[in-house]
C-alpha cells in the first residue's frame, strides 16, 4: 500500500509570488516534512515517575513551558503539564516510547497520520507566520514552541533554527488544503519556492 501525504495532490514545486529578479537562494522555501512518526505521550495523574529523568533517542523530556529537546532525528515539544509531542524519523522510536514510558505511567497516542507539518524557511517567515497567528513570535527563540491559531486553524509551530528563520508548522491532517493555502498565499508578496 502506498501512503499518499496530505498535500501531495495539491503543493507543486516551482517558483511562486514575487519571485522575479530576486536571489533564489533568498526566497521563502516551503516543504511538506512526511514519512515522519507522530506521538502524543501524556502522564498520568497519578503517576509517580520523574518525567525530567526520562529520555527517548537520547532527549529528555522537558518540563519547561514551550521549549523543545532535538536532535538530528526526533524532537520533543513540551505541549502542556505532563504532555509532550515526540515527532521523530526514527524508525524505532515507538520501541522507545514504549520502554522509556510504561503503560501504567503514560498514555502514548500514534497521531502520524492525522497531522500535516509544513516547513517554511528562510528571511521573511516569521513575518509570514505573523500575518495569520496572534503569538508573540519576537522573543521565539531556537527550540521554542507554541500551539495556536493560523486564520482560525489550530496549528503548533516548532522554531527549528533562527538564523535563518525555519519552522515545522503542525495541523490537522483534515486542515491541510486551508492551513497550506494560509501560508503559501501569505508568502506570495516575499515569493516562495515550494520544494
Amino acid at each position: 500500500m502506498t501512503r499518499i501525504t496530505p498535500l501531495e495532490t495539491i503543493a507543486n514545486t516551482g517558483l511562486f509570488g514575487n519571485f522575479v529578479g530576486k536571489n533564489k537562494d533568498k526566497l521563502i522555501r516551503i516543504s511538506e516534512i512526511s514519512n515522519v512518526k507522530i506521538y502524543q505521550i501524556v502522564q498520568y495523574k497519578i503517576s509517580k515517575l520523574n518525567s525530567s529523568l526520562l529520555q527517548i533517542d537520547n532527549q529528555i523530556f522537558s518540563t519547561q513551558p514551550g521549549s523543545v529537546s532535538a536532535n538530528s532525528a526526533t524532537r520533543i515539544q513540551w505541549n502542556g503539564p505532563k504532555v509532550w509531542t515526540v515527532i521523530s524519523n526514527n524508525k524505532n522510536i515507538y520501541d522507545q516510547i514504549i520502554s522509556s514510558c510504561p503503560e501504567e505511567d503514560f498514555a502514548v497516542t500514534d497521531l502520524s497520520h492525522s497531522r500535516v507539518i509544513i516547513q517554511i524557511e528562510g528571511e521573511n517567515a516569521i513575518a509570514i507566520i505573523k500575518k495569520g497567528c496572534p503569538l508573540n513570535l519576537n522573543e521565539f527563540i531556537k527550540n521554542n514552541c507554541a500551539n495556536s491559531v493560523y486564520h482560525g486553524i489550530t496549528f503548533s509551530i516548532d522554531m527549528i533554527n533562527d538564523n535563518p528563520g525555519k519552522f515545522n508548522l503542525m495541523a490537522y491532517r483534515s486542515f491541510a488544503d486551508s492551513f497550506y493555502h494560509a501560508i503559501t498565499d501569505a508568502s506570495l508578496e516575499y515569493g516562495y519556492k515550494q520544494e
